[in-house]
């Protein structure tokens, strides 16, 4: 936790509801951080989860004549049709309508996005893709998420599932890919199932690896002492060029940034790019790149859906 440098500074707050924690963070005008607060998320209790909410928030702004605007990411989106979570990894948060009780708990509005949609405009105002016209943010960590941001202002669609790439099939399935294994979401062969984490660790341990994780995967490449780990992540690097290349010929963004752990292996960004086989045959001209907040990029991209003073343009979502 940062001490607060002035509590008049505080302009606006972000919120990361994770499955583990609650963080949120407190920027002033300029957009720099002065304050910041992690505690554990009560896991499978929406009560407590609001209240855990409300506490965050009141750390953050401790002192301050003037109330700070608010902004939340979610593991899942708010449907349009309803006004309740839907899709949320925290299971408590399904059904509810967590916009409209955070309002009354925290006597103000607040503004609600998925956080691939907070972690892709985080990265549009004033991160990797900073001055980029169109951004695709794509989180591959435990699954895929995705945002779209345009003119630093997050697409949201009138379905709330803009950027959800991670359950499309994978582009130009291989013999061996097809039908591909079961999803959660009730399909097969999602691009989830291969560029996830565990999608990473299915597939060493299928061609001769144990059971471990991505993360001892990455590891073991790193010293350079495992084939079977190199062997692997040729594969991931070909399926992802494969479905970022379908991404391009339908959004065709300036910027694609890369986060969660998967995007911490540096290679993918040197060894992608000319794997990708864009239509006409013109080499890619979209950048690939890494997040520049990295784990922080979810919770600063919550306090910029709210427009207000030092926002390059006008915040939250099309």
């Amino acid at each position: 936790m940062h001490a607060v440098k002035s509590v008049e500074s505080v302009c606006r707050i972000g919120i990361d509801v994770g499955g583990t924690k609650i963080e949120g963070i407190a920027l002033d005008a300029s957009g720099r951080e002065v304050r910041r607060v992690r505690i554990a998320a009560p896991r499978g209790d929406y009560r407590h989860t609001l209240d855990a909410i409300a506490s965050v928030v009141a750390d953050l702004e401790a002192g301050a004549t003037v109330r700070a605007s608010v902004g939340i990411g979610i593991p899942g989106a708010v449907s349009p049709a309803t006004g309740r979570v839907k899709n949320a990894n925290s299971t408590w948060l399904i059904g509810e309508a967590l916009a409209e009780d955070l309002e009354v708990t925290l006597r103000r509005p607040v503004r609600l996005a998925n956080d691939a949609n907070c972690f892709t405009l985080s990265e549009a105002t004033d991160g990797a893709a900073a001055g980029a016209e169109v951004v695709f943010g794509v989180i591959l960590g435990t699954g895929c998420g995705g945002g779209v941001a345009v003119r630093q202002r997050v697409l949201a669609g009138p379905n709330a599932l803009t950027g959800e790439w991670g359950h499309n099939p994978m582009p130009w399935p291989r013999v061996d890919e097809w039908p591909g294994r079961p999803c959660y979401c009730g399909r097969t062969g999602c691009i989830e199932t291969f560029l996830s984490g565990p999608g990473l660790a299915h597939d060493y341990a299928a061609h001769g690896g144990d059971r471990v994780d991505a993360v001892e995967i990455v590891r073991r490449l790193d010293r350079g002492e495992d084939p079977l780990a190199d062997a692997s992540l040729q594969r991931y690097e070909e399926r992802l060029a494969r479905a970022l290349t379908a991404l391009i010929h339908v959004l065709d963004p300036d910027v694609i940034v890369l986060g969660g752990g998967v995007s911490n292996i540096a290679r993918l960004y040197r060894t992608v790019p000319p794997l990708l086989r864009l239509f006409g045959g013109d080499a890619p001209r979209t950048r690939l790149v890494k997040a520049l907040h990295g784990d922080s990029s979810g919770v600063r991209g919550a306090a910029w859906l709210w427009e207000g003073p030092g926002r390059p343009e006008s915040g939250g979502a099309l």
